[in-house]
């Protein structure tokens, strides 16, 4: 048996969303009716839906994500929707959620936030920047300087990371 999961979101524009997560997606929706659309995807499973009433859109949310099999299809991806103007911001060797992640971020028309993402190791912090309250995303950008900085690997890598544990650098 075959499950899929099922996530549904208020949006304020329903013509605004539908346009961005046919490109988030690269793929149509499969129902669209007055203030409603639905995407069934099979990569991941996942049945998403939107409910247009811009009253009940909660900006602090959170976010939601796509690990995905490979850095390459990361960096595909982000290539593909960087024209269109979709990516918000890269985080490449970043030690965020307690794991070593290369990502993008992209943010719907109601300011969802989406990443995409690759897993490469656990790490034994997070960057403390995430905690805080009006961070963006998971990590700082990489042009923002904190110190000290520490060299995390990833794989035959080498790149330093957002903060030194317990370092109250962010």
């Amino acid at each position: 048996m075959k499950t899929n999961m099922h996530v549904s979101l208020y949006v304020s524009d329903i013509q605004k969303t539908v346009d961005f997560y046919t490109h988030l997606f690269g793929q149509e929706p499969s129902k669209i009716k007055p203030g409603y659309a639905k995407f069934m995807l099979s990569e991941p499973a996942l049945v998403i839906s939107f409910v247009e009433n811009a009253s009940r859109v909660n900006p602090n949310f959170g976010h939601l994500g796509f690990q995905v099999a490979t850095k390459a299809e990361v960096m595909a991806k982000m290539e593909a929707l960087k024209p269109l103007g979709l990516v918000s911001k890269e985080e490449m060797g970043t030690a965020c959620c307690y794991a070593l992640q290369d990502k993008f971020w992209s943010n719907d028309p109601d300011g969802h936030q989406w990443e995409v993402y690759y897993f490469h190791a656990d790490s034994e912090f997070n960057d403390p920047q995430y905690a805080k309250e009006d961070t963006e995303a998971c990590c700082i950008s990489s042009t923002e300087t904190v110190h000290p900085k520490k060299k995390v690997a990833l794989g035959d890598l080498q790149k330093e990371a957002c903060c030194e544990p317990n370092s109250g650098c962010c």
